[in-house]
Formats: structure tokens, C-alpha cells, sequence
């Protein structure tokens, strides 16, 4: 009777977690080595066989460059087990937006394109979590 109630309760949890589950993600962004402050990350699964992959993810990192993803639906950390496109943009400095002649303001940070627009990053999240899921970004 036990593990039928055992059993039950773990299928309906992981019923509630969506196709993979979520896990929690953590590491720390450089570039060239140095600690990247201040930078938004966003964790984008990747859907495989056709199913959905479920909601992405977010972060932004403190001033040593770590960071922690949550959900962007409901806001909890974690991010969907399973493959992620990854993205990494540098804010736009809202102070730099004086008599600028019509131009958008630049990022305080000009990362390449390779890292958000076009981005060739990818990250596996296991059921587990991770805790090492750094980057070591390169500005040129």
C-alpha cells in the first residue's frame, strides 16, 4: 500500500514538472578571463521529436560574474532538463541615451554577435542540476 502511494505521489510530481523536469543551473560568466558583470543570460530548450520543450529561462549576473536561472513562467529557479540554446547580451546603458540624434543607445559591454544575436552557445541541463554552468566568453 505504501509504494502505491509512493508511486502515485512521484507521477504526479513529475506529471507537474512539465516533459523533462526542471533543475537548478548556476555558474559565472567571463570574458577574456576577467568576471562579466551585469550581463542577462537567457536558457532557450531545445524541443526534440517535434514535442514541446517548455519555458525558458533567464539570469542576470552580480559583480563577480555568477548567476542563477529561473523560469520565466512563475518565476522559480531553474531551468527545463534537456539541451538549451544559449544567450548572453550585454544591457543597454539607459544614462548614454542623452542627445543621441535619433540612435539607440550602445551597450556598456560589445560582446560578438556569436554570444546572443547569432549565439553558438548551447548548455545540457541534467536531471540533477549544475552548479558549473560557466562561460568563459572571448571579445574577439
Amino acid at each position: 500500500m505504501r509504494i502505491c502511494l509512493l508511486l502515485a505521489a512521484f507521477l504526479v510530481a513529475a506529471a507537474g514538472c512539465g516533459q523533462g523536469g526542471v533543475a537548478p543551473v548556476s555558474g559565472k560568466v567571463t570574458l577574456d578571463g576577467n568576471p562579466l558583470p551585469g550581463v542577462l543570460l537567457s536558457f532557450e530548450p531545445e524541443s526534440s521529436g517535434g514535442q514541446d520543450a517548455g519555458g525558458g529561462s533567464y539570469a542576470t549576473t552580480d559583480a563577480s560574474g555568477a548567476y542563477t536561472l529561473h523560469l520565466v513562467n512563475g518565476d522559480k529557479p531553474g531551468a527545463v532538463v534537456g539541451k538549451h540554446r544559449v544567450k548572453i547580451a550585454a544591457p543597454v546603458d539607459a544614462s548614454s541615451d542623452r542627445d543621441l540624434g535619433g540612435k539607440a543607445p550602445q551597450p556598456k559591454v560589445v560582446l560578438p554577435a556569436r554570444y546572443n544575436t547569432s549565439t553558438e552557445l548551447t548548455m545540457d541541463v541534467p536531471p540533477g542540476g549544475r552548479s558549473d554552468a560557466n562561460f568563459d566568453l572571448k571579445s574577439r
